[in-house]
């Protein structure tokens, strides 16, 4: 005996899988992210640092790139209406694998191994100081150039 149709739950459409929904977001984050560590590392090759030195390829790789996110969050938020793929590939992908704060730990582990304890806490602190006020200065920057650029 079978309930009549009144009492029958509604069919339920077939459920997309996680995996088929965020396939493209997947794919597009490890792209940027390879053409972001692939920058990374080709500036890292043109200005190494040597043992016990200050790591400035790095240094200044986390400082621009965090400039870069600044800039990029105010103009995905505030101006333009992205693609959804846009913030996954060029916030995530790109300046995620271009931006290193494991190679920034491993730098400070360096210096501190190579007799630098000073060099290695000032670039702790200098690094982290100068990521945080170049995403503030740019996103700062960008905002004020983009509210003069309105009628």
């Amino acid at each position: 005996m079978t309930a009549p149709e009144s009492l029958r739950a509604p069919a339920r459409p077939p459920r997309q899988s996680l995996w088929q929904g965020q396939a493209p977001v997947v794919a597009v984050v490890a792209l940027g992210g390879a053409l972001g560590a692939t920058a990374r590392y080709a500036l890292a090759l043109h200005w190494p640092a040597h043992p016990g030195e200050f790591p400035w390829a790095t240094f200044w790789t986390n400082v621009v790139g965090c400039a870069v996110i600044g800039v990029f969050m105010v103009v995905i938020t505030d101006v333009w209406a992205a693609h959804r793929l846009v913030r996954p590939f060029f916030g995530t992908g790109v300046l995620g694998g271009f931006t290193t704060f494991s190679t920034y730990a491993v730098d400070i582990q360096k210096l501190v191994d190579h007799g630098r304890p000073v060099t290695g806490l000032a670039y702790l602190a200098a690094t982290l100081l100068a990521a945080l006020t170049a995403v503030w200065l740019a996103s700062t920057a960008a905002r004020r150039v983009l509210k003069r650029r309105q009628p």
